[in-house]
């Protein structure tokens, strides 16, 4: 480690930068997020500099550096590298102050790292000077896992200390006391924005009362692609004590999970309903009960034909804090994976999600007429045991049997299946193909769009 990592305090503290050019505005930039003040030296300025920090910096002549360098806390050159660059480098030394220099690691005392800011909470990410891009590019990583109140949660730490400390003196057991507070589910309140309900459940839990309740997090894991979870769903699962996941999750983002965390399968296939649901709004509650921080892990997003809702409500309705992070739909995932576009200005001004699936079975008693209406996409989920079915009742009210469609089976996974043709040869499409879902039917004419389906078309005419 050629560099020690160290934080200045900035309360009453005074920096100088030297140049009036783009890089020293950028520095400038950091700074003025601190309550420092700010003395630029410089003897022409770009334009639009002292606006942007109009009552933030102090512009002075290089003539007066001196009496600005004998109370800094450390300055930074950042002007073109020439006579002057050189007389603010020997001055700064002169004074003894701590110096950066813009571009020139080998004459730094300190280097100015990318930074993370979530209020208290601070990182940064150096590289001795000698590759910046890269640690900007850890940076860009590193902040996409902090969760956006972990700021908010750390003040929050930051008021109670003194009464944790004058209620828990013993200092292992007042370390256990955070290590619990500060990750557990106190914190998952604080990041649901909740602060309120998190220094109500810190005061109880430091006055020994019964351990908060747990929380349960419902969370759409997309189609199957890892990369198309959102940042708030990675960071819940890899925190989470326990996860209850449906049969729709893939292999590839149950390895995501904690390795120490419980991990319970609760899904559903056709004409197979291993767990009932009102079973799995009791394990749940009861897990949320015990302290965990639950993850109901389902396919897709969880309200659009998920059951996420029912769920919701039965968590919620139990008394325990739940919240719903959205995931990409797989109606969204699959056809953007082929290429195909669910609405287009020439082929489609509406789009509409069905289930194919009645709740008691068989096919569902919906709008055919409305499902019929040109210029319109239909995306049926669950529908692949029904397509004979769905196909003649939608031609039945007026679809013409040549409009195109898609079945995308496991789309945006390795093992993804696609198939193009019509409405009126859709049972047979799927037939062929082998196709047993979880697959999405695609009814409208983007579902001709995709090259796959055009070079199809184009073999058919041919032949």
């Amino acid at each position: 480690m050629r560099q020690f990592p160290a934080f200045f305090n900035m309360d009453d503290a005074s920096v100088v930068v030297f140049g009036g050019g783009e890089e020293a505005r950028r520095k400038v930039r950091l700074l003025a997020a601190t309550p420092a003040r700010i003395t630029v030296i410089v003897s022409e300025i770009e334009p639009g500099f002292a606006e942007e920090f109009a009552g933030r910096i102090t512009i002075a002549p290089p003539e007066q550096a001196g009496p600005a360098l004998d109370v800094a806390r450390f300055a930074i050159v950042a002007n073109r590298f020439d006579r002057n660059a050189e007389k603010a480098i020997t001055m700064a030394r002169q004074y003894g102050v701590p110096l950066n220099v813009v571009d020139h690691p080998d004459l730094c005392d300190f280097t100015v790292p990318s930074i993370i800011d979530r209020g208290d909470v601070v990182a940064a990410i150096g590289t001795n000077g000698t590759a910046p891009v890269l640690a900007k590019s850890i940076r860009e990583r590193l902040e996409a896992l902090l969760p956006k109140r972990i700021g908010d949660l750390a003040a929050l730490a930051s008021r109670l200390r003194p009464d944790v400390k004058a209620a828990i003196p013993d200092g292992k057991a007042r370390r256990r006391f955070w290590e619990s507070a500060l990750t557990g589910p106190i914190a998952d309140l604080a990041y649901a924005g909740d602060l309120d309900g998190a220094e109500a459940a810190m005061r109880a839990g430091l006055h020994g009362s019964a351990p908060a309740g747990g929380i349960v997090h419902i969370v759409g894991a997309g189609p199957g692609d890892p990369e198309l979870l959102t940042l708030k769903a990675l960071r819940l699962i890899q925190e989470a004590d326990i996860v209850y996941f449906d049969r729709l999750v893939s292999a590839e983002i149950l390895t995501l999970i904690r390795r120490d965390a419980d991990r319970v399968p609760v899904g559903k296939s056709k004409g197979d309903h291993s767990v009932p649901q009102e079973t799995i709004h009791e394990w749940l509650i009861a897990s949320a009960r015990e302290g965990k921080r639950v993850v109901r892990l389902k396919g897709g997003d969880p309200f659009i034909f998920g059951r996420g809702g029912e769920e919701l409500e039965a968590v919620r309705g139990a008394g325990v804090a739940a919240t719903v992070v959205p995931g990409i739909s797989s109606a969204l995932g699959c056809a953007a994976n082929a290429g195909l576009p669910l609405t287009h200005r020439d082929h489609a001004q509406s789009l509409t999600f069905v289930t194919g699936h009645a709740k008691e079975g068989g096919v569902p008693d919906l709008d055919w007429a409305a499902l019929a209406r040109p210029a319109q996409t239909v995306v049926v989920f669950m529908g692949v045991g029904t397509a004979a079915a769905i196909a003649e009742k939608i031609i039945a009210a007026g679809r013409a049997p040549s409009t195109p469609v898609a079945v995308i089976e496991n789309g945006t996974r390795d093992n993804e299946i696609r198939v193009f043709g019509t409405l009126s040869e859709l049972a047979s499409l799927i037939q062929r193909a082998g196709i047993k879902g979880p697959a999405l039917l695609i009814i409208g004419e983007v579902a001709a769009l995709p090259e796959e389906a055009i070079a199809r078309a184009f073999k058919e005419h041919v032949a």
